[in-house]
Formats: C-alpha cells, structure tokens, sequence
C-alpha cells in the first residue's frame, strides 16, 4: 500500500534526514557516556570491591573481548532485520547492564556484568552505519560519520561531569542506574520514531526521497578471507587500527585511575579531565574536512596518509610529553592533544576501509573494528602489569608511546587506492 506524503509548501527548514542524524549523534554520546563511566568510577570501585591493579585490567578489558566477538553478527543481523530493531535490543540490552554495573558485590560478578555489558554495545556503529547509507546520499555520509564520531567523544567528555557529582553526593552505584535510565529513553523514542528507510516513513517528502537516492544493493556477507589476509595493504590497516586503539584505550579504560593514583588529583579536580575528550571531538571533525581538502589537493592516497602521519605522530611526541611531566595542568594538556591526535586521524581511517572495501565495506569496517577492540583489550588487561612491572605510572605509558609510532611506520605503506577485491572506476564526490 503506497503511504501519502507530505508535500510541503515551502522548503523544510529541517530536512527529515538531520533529525535521524540527531539520534544517531545522541546515540553516540550515550554510548561514550556509559562506556568512559566505568573509568570515571574506577577509583571508587577498585576502593570498594578491594580490586587491585591487575584485577582492575581485566575488568576493564573483558567489555573488549565480548565487543569484538559480537560485533559483526550483531551487524549482519541488522542488515536482515533493520536498525530499528536491532539499536533497540542493542541499547536496552547495554542500558540493562550498566545499570546492573551498580549492583556488582565483589570481583567476580563485576567481570561477568562488564562481559555482557560489551555483549550488547557490540553492533553499535555497523547498525549506526546502516542507518546512514539508507538515510543519507553518497555525498553527505563521511560528514554524518564525522558528527557522530563528534558526539561520541563529547559524551566521554561530558562523563565526568555527570559521574563525579553524583558519586559524591549519592555514590558509585547511583551513577550506573542513571545512566541505564537514560538509555531507556533513547529506546523507546527511537523505536516509536525512527523508520528503517525513508520510504517507510511518509513524513518525507517525495522531494527528499529522491535526495538521497535509492540505497545500494544488498553487500555480498561472503568475503575470500583466505586471499584478503594476504593483502599487506589490508594487514597495514588492520595493524594500524590495532596500534592506534591500543593507545587511545588508555582514555577509555584507565585515564582516571591515572590522574589519581598516578598525578594525585582528586575527585573534584577529575571535572577537569572532560579537556581530553573536547580536544578529541575537535579532531574528528578538522580531521575529516582536512582531509578532504588535501585530498583535492594531493589526490586519495596521500590526502589519507598524510591526515593519519601527522595524527599519529603528534600523538606520539605528546604522549612522550606526558612521560616526562609531572604537572597537573600540563599532563591534562599533552593528554588532550594526545587524543586530538588520534581523533585527527580516525576519520581518515575510517575512511580508508571504504576506499578500498568496494563492494565489502561492512566486512573490513567490522575487521578494522575487531582488530582495534583486540588493541584495546590487551592495553586494557596489560596496563596495570605495566605499572607493576615498572613501579611507576609514567613509565607504563611507554608501550603506549611505542604502539602510537609504529602506527605512523604503517600508515606510510597505506594506499587508500588500492582496492582489495577489484578494481572499479571512482566516482567523482561532489562536496
């Protein structure tokens, strides 16, 4: 049955298109929200539970491995049943154990709660994804990807500022249940308002409708794995993601337990660490429009490489920085440019999985992914051995350091113009 549709009498002030991307980006604060929270409350937590360093790596690092191991059937099953429904599960399932966070009585059932917590986040972005290829034309998803990209870091960063008060007035396990309720809500707006494509919605317009154009064709799930793991072109990208996240979990997993217990900063001076994730977001957005412009300029291979060589390299001078500082304001700063160095240069990776993915984008997106989920695990489980074996915080950040250079080494043998699979004529992107 064919639904009417508005036809307006006037061009919408706010194409329909936008206010989907207004979920997905608050989508993405939530899930940074919930995700940096566990590190925001990883003092009080450890002080309760009676974890030590160790144990504590584990925790943190567990979300890793049950992210990794459902991410791309989480993926799949939203291209057979649509993001709608799976962002729903998705969500309630993870807003579900973040609140089940604040119950956890001892070490033991912590683990358990933080696995499963990674169990449902995982599918996250592939379905994110799949909502803007049928919402967005060509032209406009790398720009819709920059956004949420945006909104993630902002929710980190917003984190503490949300965490710490409530911590101090209420405690830990307070936190955790507000934020299961917030997740609760973005459900059940999504569900009543979202639509998988936009010709089951008829509040677009026929006009927008032809704006974005029909979605592609159905991608191919089979993938010659066998063939692609010999690309070395693949395996620098793989490595690269792998090298980059194992640093950037730092932020995510253990950035407060290191301002406090390695810089002495209090709880209330932790409202401060919401610099890191502001200079974050800021890279992810100058990142992509930079490398647009050097991509305009020095063509596709080298308007990517030349975003993710600078990137990772001032992310390898600052986190050097960091090593050798024992200033609290000067730690905050080397610590944001650290993560605006990274950020900076996500994009352009992100990007450089499209370019050469043809026809298999969700296959080596998803790869990409894992291989990063697996950087960030072993960072995760390994940095409080790192403090162990070193007798110090600073000096543990050095395999961090290390990874952050060997991504610059990798990133100059990446060529976005080298497809894996075939060959095919670009097309020229209007921006």
């Amino acid at each position: 049955m064919v639904r009417s549709r508005q036809v307006p009498s006037e061009e919408s002030f706010l194409k329909y298109r936008y206010r989907v991307l207004g979920f997905l980006c608050a989508l993405a604060a939530i899930t940074y929200l919930d995700r940096v929270a566990i590190s925001v409350a990883g003092p009080r937590i450890q002080e309760s539970l009676h974890i030590n360093p160790e144990e504590w790596g584990w925790v943190v690092a567990v979300f890793t491995v049950s992210y990794a191991l459902f991410e791309i059937p989480t993926g799949r099953m939203g291209d057979r049943k649509g993001a709608r429904r799976v962002l729903t599960r998705v969500v309630l399932w993870w807003s579900a154990f973040t609140s089940f966070t604040g119950l956890a009585s001892n070490y033991y059932v912590l683990m358990l709660t933080r696995f499963l917590f990674g169990a449902g986040e995982a599918g996250y972005l592939p379905n994110v994804g799949i909502s803007i290829s049928r919402w967005f034309p060509l032209a406009e998803r790398a720009r819709a990807f920059g956004l949420v990209w945006m909104s993630a870091q902002i929710g980190g960063a917003l984190s503490p500022l949300l965490i710490v008060p409530i911590q101090l007035r209420w405690g830990w396990r307070v936190s955790f249940y507000v934020l299961g309720v917030i997740g609760l809500g973005w459900c059940i707006a999504w569900y009543r308002w979202f639509r998988d494509s936009p010709a089951e919605n008829p509040r677009v317009t026929e006009a927008e409708v032809r704006e974005i154009g029909v979605p592609s064709g159905a991608v191919a799930h089979s993938l010659p794995w066998a063939s692609l793991l010999r690309s070395t072109n693949l395996l620098a990208v793989l490595f690269m993601v792998f090298c980059y996240c194992f640093a950037l979990y730092l932020f995510i997993s253990w950035m407060h337990t290191f301002l406090v217990k390695g810089r002495g900063f209090s709880e209330t001076q932790l409202l401060l660490s919401s610099a890191p994730g502001i200079l974050g977001a800021a890279g992810n957005v100058s990142g992509g429009f930079v490398s647009d412009a050097l991509t305009k300029r020095l063509g596709l291979k080298w308007g990517r490489r030349s975003i993710g060589l600078i990137g990772l390299t001032c992310a390898t001078i600052f986190m050097i920085a960091t090593i050798f500082t024992a200033n609290k304001v000067a730690t905050l700063l080397f610590l944001g440019l650290v993560y605006a160095g990274i950020t900076f240069q996500q994009t352009a990776a992100c990007a450089v999985s499209i370019d050469i993915g043809g026809k298999h984008v969700g296959g080596i997106l998803g790869a990409a992914n894992t291989a990063g989920s697996v950087g960030g695990f072993i960072f995760s489980a390994s940095f409080g051995y790192f403090v162990k074996w070193f007798g110090s915080y600073d000096l543990a950040l050095i395999p961090a350091a290390a990874m952050l250079a060997t991504g610059v080494l990798l990133w100059l043998r990446i060529d976005a113009t080298e497809q894996l699979i075939r060959k095919q004529p670009r097309r020229r992107l209007c921006l």
